[in-house]
């Protein structure tokens, strides 16, 4: 008999003006997510505690104060937010995905966060190219993010908005053997154009990979839209985009997708689907030639301090080799007894 896995996508109003707003409506959509027999639920991109639609209307010289504020409510990991949802993924048996403003220390980063469904926090990946006007917000993750999974609900990727635009993101989680793929996006951005562009991209998403992609988007209300730009003509660029859906290995919507509003999608995957559609694409198996075209990974996680010896050394003489096949990298050795004398003798030891 097929597995069958019932999924949740919530397409979630945040909470622009508290700090813990947001994170309140997280928690009782869980609950609402399971008590509809959901075994995994997706949030939007960022949507702890929001996300920064400022940055895509305001100039630079003008958003300081809202760049601040959001530093001062983003999300540290771990932390409260971190324990509040880790215990309702716990309470509720369900995988859950969110999106947050991740702070360490000087920077934000737009952050995924995967919890299994004993709460167990399994997947902390950083969206690697914030796009656009997101480049003055939040800084860059590093490969190690591009990674696949096992969960209560089989083997699960994720990439946070235009991140599933690029092909070679999506073949690295691909190569993984990715069962379903977790996508989010802003929402109430750019127009129906970019719900279009979503739209398309998530359906070719899940029939390239032969996986299914669960994506959610949030939605802003017109009072919320006012509060961000006094100027109409701006606040247009703050309106549609929104994409909440559920897609099958063969590209299709297992539901109508939410495009308007609040609400919560749910669809049960039968995975027997993904090795129907694998039967005849398999891009990282039987349709691949990975001799001729391959992918080159780098998910080593960086840091911006690299140490050269594990531990300090009295002197320079006490330092090991760094391994390297250069002998001009090679640490100094000891000094040691000339092999010739003076004289052009042997040297011979004291026995």
């Amino acid at each position: 008999m097929a597995r069958k896995v019932r999924v949740a996508a919530v397409q979630l109003n945040p909470d622009l003006d508290t700090p813990t707003g947001t994170v309140d409506r997280v928690i009782t959509a869980i609950a609402d997510a399971a008590a509809q027999g959901a075994e995994l639920v997706v949030f939007p991109e960022t949507v702890v505690p929001y996300y920064p639609y400022f940055s895509f209307v305001q100039p630079p010289m003008m958003s300081g104060g809202e760049h601040m504020r959001l530093y001062e409510n983003a999300v540290v990991v771990p932390g409260p937010v971190t324990d509040a949802v880790s215990a309702a993924a716990r309470r509720h048996g369900i995988v859950v995905m969110l999106g947050v403003n991740e702070r360490d220390h000087g920077s934000l980063y737009c952050t995924q966060l995967l919890w299994d469904a004993d709460g167990t926090r399994v997947l902390h990946r950083r969206k690697t190219v914030p796009t656009f006007h997101e480049r003055m917000i939040w800084g860059r993750g590093d490969g190690s993010g591009f990674t696949v999974v096992d969960t209560a609900v089989g083997r699960v990727g994720a990439l946070a908005c235009w991140e599933n635009f690029n092909p070679l993101n999506r073949y690295a989680l691909q190569a993984q053997h990715e069962e379903i793929h977790l996508a989010h996006f802003p929402g109430s951005l750019v127009g129906q154009l970019f719900a279009d562009q979503v739209e398309t991209l998530i359906r070719h998403q899940a029939a390239e990979g032969a996986s299914f992609v669960v994506c959610a988007t949030a939605w802003l209300t017109e009072e919320q839209i006012a509060t961000v730009s006094p100027d109409e003509g701006l606040r247009r660029g703050l309106r549609g985009g929104c994409m909440t859906a559920i897609i099958s290995p063969e590209g299709q919507h297992i539901v109508p997708p939410i495009t308007e509003g609040e609400g919560i999608l749910v669809a049960d995957l039968d995975m027997s689907l993904i090795t129907k559609r694998k039967r005849m694409f398999d891009s990282v198996g039987h349709y691949s030639r990975p001799e001729l075209v391959s992918l080159l990974l780098n998910d080593t996680p960086t840091s911006p301090v690299h140490r050269a010896y594990p531990t300090p050394k009295n002197s320079a003489y006490e330092v090991e080799p760094l391994g390297t096949d250069d002998p001009s990298l090679s640490a100094p050795s000891a000094p040691s007894a000339p092999e010739y004398n003076g004289n052009g003798s042997k040297h011979t030891a004291n026995a």
